[in-house]
């Protein structure tokens, strides 16, 4: 994906890579990418995460104030921004004008503004912005793709993705739970399923409408429930030390060396209550789109369930496929106060205790329901889709206008559910603009 150019960036060997945001996300962009080339600078705002990661990638470290600096002195080809969601767009532009193609992770960025800003950016300077959707390169998710023309024309699509109280409830002790941050779940974390469905479809959102609310996290819905617990933060709380929801940043290396040892930079606590005050997004959503295609879907995202995974039903003009995966069939007492996904912090422990399965039926007219055998996967590294993805952003990838069209589909639900009305993708932002 590395441009010709004039610019700071030209064609090598290998590419010359920087990453800006050096959390626990960070981690995997810096393993999978040392396979294509060589990582020779490191930005954060706070210094102290910025020397975690040189203990095994020894670069130069910057502040994120001085990214520009860095690009052009360093000689940057890729940026890759794991930042917080808000700041994406300050990151992507400045690496787009500093001639570099950028990787960002999802979402692209958390408003219609900030989404025009990168667009315009990407066209101004003829470099390309590819947006991390690892789940398109799940192997189950490809097939997928291979098997729907087999039941015709999409009609409509039946999506719930539940989260369990591990996964879930990690997004209300940290940043995500301020939706000035992360744009609420619809934007930060379903922005991964709507670009399926986009990419699965080959489909746009035109109209969105959406209900949500917070009903189980957070200090009211705390009290309601029954779980309330009188601390601000887990670590130092003897109120924390049973809780099941509270994260133990002291008892983990790869955390405390991350989050905890490195609060005297910033102040950012990463174990906050979840059932604590403060907390401005929902964890309890239902969507429904209608597509560019005619095709129609009902979506429901749930951020405190006992199993985590997903089912998606697609109804076409000659079938139906079915797809269910249980990534985690419970929360084990052991595990419920642990971090699940990506961070290297878990050391590799998570995979060996979840359990779970995956079924695929097709359902043609006229013709028995047929259990599909499932394409091989990992259990580590979401479906082993991380590092198949790093191999296809240096050649290609899910592309600005991808991750502009999954934005979309987000902001137009927030849109609906602070409104009470159905929004229309294209009054939020029209990106025929940047299509033709």
């Amino acid at each position: 994906m590395v441009s010709s150019g004039a610019n700071v960036c030209r064609r090598r060997v290998e590419v010359r890579y920087a990453i800006v945001g050096t959390g626990a996300r960070a981690q995997m962009w810096a393993r999978e990418l040392s396979r294509h080339g060589e990582l020779v600078a490191l930005a954060d705002t706070n210094p102290a995460r910025v020397a975690v990661l040189q203990k095994s990638y020894p670069a130069p470290g910057y502040d994120a104030a001085d990214v520009p600096a860095m690009l052009a002195k360093e000689r940057i080809d890729l940026l890759v921004v794991c930042t917080v969601d808000a700041t994406h767009d300050e990151y992507i532009v400045a690496g787009l004008e500093a001639g570099c193609d950028v990787v960002t992770e999802k979402p692209m960025t958390t408003d219609a503004d900030k989404c025009r800003r990168i667009l315009d950016a990407q066209r101004r300077t003829g470099k390309r912005v590819t947006v991390g959707f690892n789940y398109r390169f799940h192997p189950v998710h490809q097939q997928v793709r291979e098997l729907l023309p087999r039941i015709g024309e999409i009609g409509s699509v039946h999506f719930e993705w539940v989260l369990d109280v591990r996964h879930g409830a990690d997004y209300f002790r940290r940043w995500h739970r301020d939706k000035a941050n992360s744009g609420g779940l619809l934007v930060h974390k379903s922005t991964h399923h709507f670009d399926l469905v986009n990419w699965w479809l080959g489909a746009s959102p035109e109209t969105v409408t959406a209900y949500g609310r917070l009903f189980f996290y957070g200090d009211e819905a705390g009290k309601r429930h029954g779980y309330a617990r009188d601390y601000e933060r887990a670590h130092g709380s003897p109120a924390a030390a049973d809780d099941p929801f509270a994260l133990q940043l002291s008892e983990n290396d790869g955390l405390r060396e991350l989050y905890l040892e490195a609060e005297a930079h910033d102040g950012y606590h990463r174990d906050q209550n979840v059932f604590g005050a403060g907390v401005s997004i929902e964890d309890d959503m239902a969507v429904l789109v209608r597509y560019n295609t005619g095709a129609t879907m009902s979506y429901h995202l749930t951020a405190y369930s006992p199993w985590e995974g997903y089912r998606i039903a697609f109804n076409g003009s000659r079938g139906r496929i079915e797809l269910d995966m249980v990534e985690s069939d419970h929360v084990a007492p052991r595990v419920a106060g642990q971090v699940k996904g990506h961070s290297a912090a878990l050391h590799g422990v998570e995979a060996a205790r979840e359990q779970g399965g995956v079924s695929l039926r097709l359902r043609e007219f006229w013709q028995p329901p047929q259990d599909v055998p499932v394409a091989p996967f990992e259990r580590e590294g979401h479906g082993g889709a991380d590092a198949r993805m790093i191999d296809a952003l240096l050649t290609d990838g899910p592309s600005a206008l991808d991750g502009a069209r999954s934005l979309l589909t987000g902001l137009a639900a927030n849109e609906s559910m602070a409104t009470e009305r159905s929004v229309r993708a294209r009054d939020l932002l029209d990106l025929s603009e940047w299509e033709r």
